[in-house]
């Protein structure tokens, strides 16, 4: 079974990047809950909605990733060039694709889906910018799939840390108009987020090429397009890149649905959806780890390990979240005052944040088991029980905010429902199913 140790040096980077990239997350919440609440909820909906169509492209670099890392255990380092380079490629163009799309589209869908009229304007103001976005973000998930894959994740990290350094920057030139930048106010936030981007995916490209064993990989290769590769990471990933997207599709809903309720529960909802976001990143960081160790790991022909190391990671994520999870709901306020200096909203978001900082808990246990599955390359299994999970959530969310108005912490208990069904049977599965016959 896998030691402490190397636990550890896998998830510690990840941790890291994870937080350098939240600091993203964060700043700008921040930054916008000072412009006001109407930037803030558009940023919310505006950001959701790009999350979930980035969600297609990290999903297939996770089929990428899971063939890679399986590569790796393997000691077959030659067939993972191949994996790479192809990713690159089918990433690039689905990134352009989806950005015509968006350019012609999203504006109806708005339009449709979006009551308040200020909302909707600075909604859009936002996304103008923000969907060139797809082009680094895209083509980033494929770098991050080759590292992790490999195990050698502190690149992650300094990549990481130059995209939060450089969104902080050109998100205060450019949202407040400082040191004689035009004061853009959400579009400078959308600009910045892109800037940013770009920035972490230039490092990442000089930091590939400096790898020593670079030949050995045999990446940058593109003589020829390799679509038996593509084909094999896409029966691997086309479930993954399914469920990632109508799971934050199902996100954008809930954000949706909270707009119907005003623009100050929206507001409250977005801070409350940063916080959750950076409460998630030790569970996140251990999900990954899970996912690539466990893939390794079966590589290696150690399929007997799998379960008890499953269950090591999550003490491991327990003895972390819940101390964070305690400090949280005792002081709410504490956190609130990093997203907002007006004392209705402050104290507005204290039951929400109270609600977040105990699904914080599950969230961990949830996504370990979760991607547990993953590892095993059992991706269709994933989709099948994510999207029986999404059913139930989407269906307590439209009846708490629709049907009921109820106050924005009843509907994040939504949470609760989502981490507990997918968990409970992710586990069953693992007990009961046939993943150990699962070959990739």
């Amino acid at each position: 079974m896998k030691s402490n140790k190397e636990i550890y040096q896998v998830t510690y980077p990840i941790f890291l990047s994870l937080i350098a990239q939240n600091i993203i997350n964060v700043t700008d919440t921040a930054f916008l809950g000072r412009v006001s609440e109407v930037a803030l909820g558009a940023s919310a909906i505006g950001g959701v909605f790009y999350i979930a169509v980035y969600m297609v492209g990290f999903g297939f670099s996770q089929g990428a990733q899971i063939l890679i890392g399986r590569r790796n255990g393997e000691k077959n380092y030659a067939a993972i060039g191949p994996i790479f380079n192809s990713g690159l490629v089918f990433n690039f163009l689905m990134a352009l694709i989806i950005f015509i799309t968006s350019i012609f589209f999203v504006p109806h869908l708005m339009k449709y889906l979006v009551s308040s009229q200020h909302v909707y304007v600075a909604t859009i103001e936002f996304l103008n910018w923000r969907i060139y976005g797809f082009f680094f973000a895209f083509l980033t998930t494929v770098f991050r799939a080759f590292f992790v894959g490999i195990t050698r994740t502190r690149v992650l990290t300094v990549s990481a840390v130059i995209t939060a350094l450089t969104n902080i920057l050109f998100g205060y030139l450019l949202i407040f108009g400082k040191f004689g930048f035009p004061e853009w106010g959400i579009a400078g936030a959308a600009m910045a987020s892109v800037l940013a981007e770009s920035a972490g995916l230039i490092y990442l490209i000089f930091a590939t090429l400096k790898q020593k064993d670079i030949h050995v990989f045999g990446l940058f290769s593109f003589r020829k397009i390799e679509f038996g590769t593509i084909k094999k990471i896409l029966e691997l990933s086309v479930f993954i890149m399914f469920q990632y997207f109508i799971s934050i599709s199902t996100w954008f809903m809930f954000f949706i649905f909270i707009e119907r309720l005003g623009e100050r529960p929206l507001a409250v909802t977005n801070i409350g959806r940063s916080l959750y976001v950076l409460l998630m990143i030790p569970g996140s960081a251990l999900s990954t780890t899970i996912s690539t160790l466990v893939s390794n790991m079966i590589g290696e022909g150690h399929k007997e390990q799998v379960m008890p190391f499953m269950k090591k990671v999550t003490g491991i994520a327990l003895a972390i979240v819940v101390p964070m999870m305690v400090f949280t709901f005792a002081f709410p306020q504490l956190f609130a005052r990093i997203y907002t200096d007006d004392p209705g909203l402050m104290l507005a978001c204290v039951p929400t944040l109270r609600v977040v900082s105990v699904a914080m808990v599950f969230c961990g246990i949830g996504s370990i088991i979760f991607n547990t599955i993953s590892g095993t390359g059992n991706t269709r299994t994933a989709f099948v029980i994510e999207f029986f999970t999404l059913f139930f959530y989407i269906g307590y969310v439209y009846y708490t905010a629709i049907i009921l108005h109820s106050t924005v912490e009843i509907v994040w208990m939504s949470e609760f429902v989502y981490w507990i069904l997918i968990g409970g049977l992710g586990l069953w599965y693992l007990l009961k199913g046939n993943w150990r016959k699962k070959e990739i």
